[in-house]
């Protein structure tokens, strides 16, 4: 797990970057008017701030193509390259023309950070913390601008302050951030996973979990390759089988079928609760059709119910899974459990071959993925025609008899585990195939002595520990040939169009949407103004500092209000969760709006005035950095299949981009047509729809491993479509 921390410190230095950015072109630009005389042409004043703006909208267009395409890592080096380069150019800048140039290529550092740095740390961070470290960007762009202000702040104190060296400057950081890309920053295993290059994506596990063992994280990070496919929620009743279950052919057991974990020797005999349909996950905490909230989406219902029936004790964890842990867990190796069969380990040397018939190599999808305990229950299957991607033997990707097995656990309190079933083929022969599960334990758990007979009418018992658990069962990534011929490597504009996808984009580009046109572009803008009015202006001037030195410093005193609120942030986004901190912030930042509407429309003594305004800008700030302002990039790093995740964010991030210009260049115009009440009280009514569409679209996602999230909005998709037509 500290791995994953120090990569996701690493990669966060491009949004410290990015607000070291904005807070020094904010200060520059005082200076760069009166060397090139400005104040007659406000035209190239605004595109001198704005070049960065355009550079970094025309980039995120193809940023998640090519990062799907080339890799995180490369597209990382090539946004820490411009942004040198741009400093650089902007410490030589003859002339306004070439300071646009080097403007411009800024932009494209910026919006390559922007976009890809959450993508970045999703794809590498634990669940159980991911949360946390994608709100460093947020932090860390933060810091940047106090910073950034800070420094600036200092050359306006010279006798002559110098624009090319504010700017030039940036060049120091972005060096630091080139090395550290180059010498610190993996690659993500993800992305490797999805190119076929098991052995480096390996490599990569073991540096960020710590540990030898990564055949767990390996084999989830190959089922979550595909995109939509047919899935169904069930409900199980798992048990350890016994020793006489290990004996027999338990398909001959009623009801009763065998899972297969990712460690060799790891299974469990499971039944199906009877009486369950196939939605049966949320049936017992609200239907898919929510009923109360008419206008809810069944997607918000179906993940609320999987966080709402995480056990507090007595679960999965301490009894049917003793290795049971995060997926990146601290704990260091497990001993491996040797109680195998002896038939089992008699028959190493078995194995269905993949479907590709290939070697053994770790640099293709070719690979064994996983192995399984061999039982009579295998010899009495036939095998696929082309056999299985399931290796008998100690495969490549997961380690031998005699080395440490970690933990079983894919993290978040989720387990992965394949399921044997009974087909009929074209032919009328009887084939087989695997099913992937992805198994949640649910806080009904079972006693050393309690049966299957105990819980849900079960029929016929099954001595020993057990516990109730929710399924996700589908169709595995684990049919190499099959896989490749689907789903070519690289990016497929046709999976946007996956009903799974498709949702997820409607969540991703309305929240970046709606955040934009939230406000915080127009209380910034209003901040010094505010300030300046609460006598902070005027006691500086006092101190002797010009007027452009005090309004650099109340942009720093500003920023510098925003980091105690994000870390407070950090501390819960993985506790009270995304969807909970957006819909507990979002209406402190309506009630700020409303008053400042207030007190700019009902007459009050100036003091007062001052100290009213002032403290609803602060609440802004503060209400909006804990939720509004670092959530829709961990969302939308969140919730897209790996496949098409880099360009889906990079949709998404076109959207903040574009709603940012809209926003920004609309201002001045409202401002003059419906003045600063009105201007205000269109950010709250735009919050009060935020609030709105996270309450009935925007799902909790906190803890849940990325494949399990994707997997839920091609179910819950396909649930909200057949409940229309219905």
């Amino acid at each position: 797990m500290r791995g994953a921390v120090w990569v996701a410190v690493a990669a966060s230095v491009g949004n410290l970057l990015q607000g070291w950015d904005n807070a020094t072109i904010a200060g520059a630009v005082l200076y760069i008017k009166r060397e090139f005389n400005l104040d007659s042409e406000p035209a190239l004043e605004g595109l001198i701030v704005a070049m960065s703006l355009i550079g970094a909208t025309l980039v995120t267009t193809c940023s998640g193509a090519i990062a799907d395409w080339l890799g995180r890592r490369p597209m990382l080096i090539i946004s820490s390259v411009f942004y040198f380069v741009s400093g650089i150019v902007m410490l030589w800048s003859p002339n306004v023309y070439v300071l646009l140039l080097a403007r411009f290529l800024d932009g494209l550092g910026v919006g390559l950070a922007v976009t890809l740095v959450p993508l970045y740390i999703s794809e590498t961070a634990p669940p159980e913390i991911r949360g946390t470290l994608n709100t460093l960007p947020q932090f860390t762009g933060s810091g940047g601008m106090f910073i950034s202000y800070c420094m600036v702040f200092g050359m306006s104190l010279m006798e002559s302050p110098s624009w090319r060296l504010m700017l030039g400057v940036l060049s120091v950081p972005s060096l630091v951030y080139f090395v550290l890309m180059i010498f610190f920053l993996p690659e993500s295993p993800r992305w490797l996973v999805s190119k076929g290059r098991m052995h480096e994506a390996k490599k990569v596990l073991q540096k960020l979990c710590g540990r030898e063992d990564v055949s767990g994280e390996m084999a989830l990070l190959v089922e979550g390759l595909a995109v939509g496919g047919e899935a169904s929620l069930e409900e199980y009743i798992i048990g350890l089988p016994n020793d006489q279950m290990d004996d027999q052919d338990i398909s001959n057991e009623k009801d009763q079928i065998k899972l297969y974990g990712t460690e060799q020797g790891l299974s469990w005999v499971a039944r199906p609760i009877s009486g369950q349909s196939a939605v049966g996950l949320v049936s017992r905490h609200g239907s898919m059709a929510s009923q109360n909230v008419p206008l809810i989406d069944p997607l918000v219902t179906l993940f609320g119910s999987v966080h709402e029936k995480l056990p507090e004790g007595g679960s999965m964890r301490s009894m049917l899974f003793p290795h049971f842990g995060s997926m990146f867990s601290i704990g260091g190796n497990q001993p491996r459990n040797e109680e195998w069969d002896v038939e089992s380990v008699a028959r190493e040397g078995e194995e269905y071959q993949s479907d590709a018939g290939g070697g053994d190599s770790d640099d293709n999808l070719q690979s064994p993925l996983i192995s399984r305990q061999a039982t009579s229950l295998d010899r009495d299957l036939v095998p696929p025609a082309h056999g299985s991607a399931f290796s008998m033997r100690h495969g490549s990707l997961v380690q031998g008899a005699g080395e440490a097995a970690g933990s079983t656990g894919i993290g978040g309190g989720w387990q992965l585990a394949w399921k044997w079933s009974d087909k009929e083929g074209p032919d009328g022969k009887k084939e087989g195939e695997f099913k992937r599960i992805y198994l949640h334990p649910e806080a009904v758990p079972g006693t050393r002595r309690g049966s299957m007979f105990s819980i849900h009418g079960g029929e016929g018992p099954m001595n020993g520990e057990f516990i109730q658990a929710a399924a996700l069962v589908s169709q595995p990534a684990l049919y190499p040939k099959e896989l490749l011929e689907q789903h070519p490597i690289g990016p497929s504009w046709k999976d946007l169009f996956e009903p799974g996808v498709k949702h997820a984009l409607v969540v991703g580009v309305g929240i970046q949407i709606l955040q934009q046109f939230s406000g915080i572009n127009g209380v910034l803008y209003y901040t010094p103004q505010i300030l300046e009015q609460a006598g902070v202006g005027v006691l500086l001037l006092n101190l002797g500092i010009s007027s452009a030195s005090a309004s650099l410093l109340i942009s720093a005193l500003t920023t510098l209000l925003m980091l105690p609120s994000i870390a407070v942030a950090m501390r819960l986004m993985d506790i009270a969760g995304r969807r909970s901190l957006l819909l507990g912030t979002i209406p402190i930042l309506i009630a700020s709006l409303i008053i400042l509407v207030l007190s700019s429309i009902i007459s009050m003594g100036s003091i007062v005035h001052a100290v009213i305004s002032t403290i609803s800008v602060v609440l802004y700030f503060c209400f909006f950095v804990m939720g509004f302002g670092p959530i829709p990039n961990i969302l939308c790093a969140e919730i897209f299949p790996t496949r098409v995740r880099g360009l889906c964010i990079a949709i998404c991030a076109l959207a903040f981009w574009i709603g940012d210009i809209i926003v920004t260049y609309s201002l001045p115009v409202m401002l003059k047509s419906v003045g600063l009440a009105g201007v205000f009280g269109m950010y709250a009514v735009v919050c009060l729809i935020s609030w709105g569409f996270v309450f009935m679209k925007v799902p909790e996602t906190k803890g849940m491993p990325l494949e399990v999230i994707t997997e839920f909005f091609s179910v819950g998709a396909k649930q909200a479509a057949a409940t229309r037509n219905n």
